[in-house]
């Protein structure tokens, strides 16, 4: 391990030069994507049906190929499930991504690729080694192991050589050898479905560790910390792991969870973002101290930009790396070295530089709330409520928002739930100091808060302790992977979760 360890960190340092070579060119190198990607799509019955043999530009494949939800590519998917070959893809479709996006009833199946789980996860998995070691060339990440809070591993058969699970599992029983010798926990722990047993096995069994670094979603990462700190008596985590460096985090805005983090380490820490969903890894943050993410151009994935007022549109406008702008609010349109093809990813994002490329998450496309033509979406809400807490001394676990629609008692609101870790002494001043926050951050929910005419003030409440937990665990999405809608333009949600919060109060 000792011997093994410094020659990873060596090859970690040595590769930074490919990710140079396409952030010099980035337009050339989506080009030369994009071409690679038809060439293997012109075999496939979707590249017949759309006649991949006569794309030879980006604007004819932007003519010949429609913009597609899941919904649109579920029957391929289906008979690519069934095992049927060359439908999407033309090597074979082994893997599937299980995925619930945000927590819904309804999952979806992504495929995956032996050139998708290669070529795209485990080089973006790299990529984020050697953008670390480039900014921190006296690092000893390797020196010690990765502790990795993955979803739930288990996989499950569908065919003869095809199996699902979530991508934590699948890229798990793809990983190289040599990757368990520097990643914790054991596979018998990883493996667990169970999510409250499993992280007790998870503290128990890593804090002996010498562990330097932690991927994983914020919400459960927060409490695997606290169980070891209960578990040893310590007060921080670097106490327990004196030479602990790095966290790795995605999937979830940080913002709000940030203060308690730095608080519960206690020292020393580099904290490093990442974009990996089930479609794709996307980007990683390259600069450490600074917005953004640097978004891997590489990688087997072909991008487009939608802009969101375009929307539901019957045809929708796409634009590529050339015309983007800056803060300007984007859906992700991908086609992909698995067999996505001009797939809307769901996600909303924002470029905070254009030399390189870098992002930002902003939201989801579903995810938002337009009752009264605020147009808030959850990069506002991350923020106004992370200021509010800071502010006000006060420290907050989950949060979800939905309108109050207006009535004739007057104008509507956006009503909060939050979980607090120690709530506020006094609501109204946090729901003052929240709403000021709100409208500084957008100016289009300022517009409807004028003299409480459209909107007025928020409404909120202090939901009981584990009361998130509760309403995931009832859905059957307790996990690391699964993540509370922060905002919505329907009340469901909110309504299941006020019953949760009302048993027993």
């Amino acid at each position: 391990m000792k011997i093994f360890s410094p020659a990873l960190s060596r090859l970690a340092r040595l590769r930074y030069w490919r990710i140079e070579h396409w952030v010099k060119d980035p337009v050339a190198a989506q080009r030369e994507v994009l071409q690679d990607l038809i060439t293997h799509g012109q075999y496939t019955q979707i590249g017949r049906k759309y006649q991949f043999s006569s794309v030879f530009n980006i604007r004819k494949f932007k003519e010949v190929v429609p913009i597609q939800a899941y919904e649109d590519l579920k029957p391929y998917i289906d008979e690519v499930m069934q095992g049927e070959a060359d439908v999407l893809w033309n090597t074979p479709i082994e893997w599937f991504a299980k995925s619930s996006g945000t927590t819904s009833d309804k999952s979806k199946f992504i495929p995956l690729s032996k050139e998708s789980i290669e070529d795209n996860h485990f080089q973006g998995s790299k990529d984020v080694l050697s953008i670390y070691y480039n900014g921190f060339p006296n690092s000893d990440l390797l020196t010690g192991k990765m502790l990795v809070i993955g979803g739930s591993h288990q996989v499950h058969p569908i065919k003869e050589d095809i199996q699902y699970g979530d991508l934590s599992a699948v890229l798990l029983q793809n990983a190289p050898i040599w990757s368990g010798l520097v990643r914790v926990p054991e596979l018998s722990i990883a493996l667990m479905d169970e999510w409250e047993s499993k992280i007790e096995m998870l503290a128990q069994s890593t804090i002996q560790e010498p562990v330097t670094s932690i991927a994983g979603v914020p919400t459960w990462t927060l409490v695997l910390l606290k169980r070891i700190l209960a578990i040893t008596g310590k007060k921080t985590i670097k106490e327990v792991w004196p030479d602990f460096e790095l966290y790795i985090h995605g999937g979830v805005s940080f913002t709000p969870y940030q203060s308690e983090f730095k608080k519960i380490i206690g020292g020393d820490c580099n904290y490093l973002e990442i974009y990996n969903a089930s479609e794709g890894f996307f980007a990683a943050q390259d600069r450490l101290n600074e917005e953004g993410m640097l978004l891997f151009l590489d990688h087997g994935i072909f991008y487009e930009f939608m802009p969101v007022e375009d929307y539901g549109k019957e045809n929708p406008v796409t634009i590529g790396l050339d015309k983007v702008e800056l803060g300007k609010n984007y859906a992700i349109v991908i086609s992909t070295n698995g067999g996505l093809w001009r797939y809307l990813v769901g996600d909303t994002i924002q470029f905070v530089t254009l030399n390189p490329f870098r992002i930002k998450v902003s939201g989801r496309l579903k995810q938002y709330i337009n009752a009264f033509g605020e147009e808030l979406i959850a990069d506002n809400s991350d923020k106004a409520i992370s200021v509010t807490c800071a502010t006000l001394n006060v420290v907050m676990k989950e949060y979800t928002a939905a309108p109050i629609y207006m009535s004739e008692n007057g104008a509507g609101a956006h009503e909060w739930m939050i979980e607090f870790e120690n709530p506020p002494t006094d609501m109204h001043a946090f729901t003052v100091e929240l709403d000021k926050n709100l409208q500084s951050v957008n100016s289009d929910y300022e517009a409807k808060r004028y003299k409480d005419i459209a909107l007025g003030l928020p409404h909120i409440t202090a939901v009981k302790k584990d009361c998130f937990h509760e309403w995931l665990k009832r859905k059957g999405k307790l996990g690391g992977q699964h993540k509370i809608p922060r905002l919505s333009n329907e009340r469901k949600f909110l309504e299941e979760l006020k019953l949760i919060h009302q048993e027993g109060s």
